[in-house]
């Protein structure tokens, strides 16, 4: 997964759909916040990318800002698109595979 940069975007208007390029083949992320409280992450994937089944230890909301992504939730795969938002709920194993290209916005609150 490639990483951009740490500018820091505190106090600017931005487009949210530029925050993070599509790369061939790849998983972009871009940390927004993060905080001990909680993370704000921009991810772009490119069509076939993804990330592999894991958990993590609170609820993770995700919002689709364009394309289409696969999030598999326990075994069970949920087509989300563009304007569409998902809670993968915490201790539960998810999946995310891009179906078309698609960006996202990832909150996790650690509480």
């Amino acid at each position: 997964m490639k990483k951009e940069n740490k500018e820091d975007l505190r106090g600017k208007a931005l487009k949210v759909k530029d925050l993070a390029g599509y790369d061939k083949g790849s998983v972009v992320s871009r940390t927004l916040i993060d905080k001990k409280v909680g993370t704000v992450t921009f991810f772009s994937f490119d069509k076939g990318a993804g990330l592999s089944e894991h958990t993590a230890p609170f609820d993770a909301l995700v919002q689709v800002l364009d394309g289409e992504a696969e999030v598999s939730i326990m075994g069970k795969p949920l087509l989300v698109k563009a304007g569409e938002l998902i809670i993968m709920p915490a201790k539960k194993p998810h999946a995310l595979r891009a179906v078309k290209r698609f960006k996202m916005m990832l909150v996790m609150i650690r509480a």
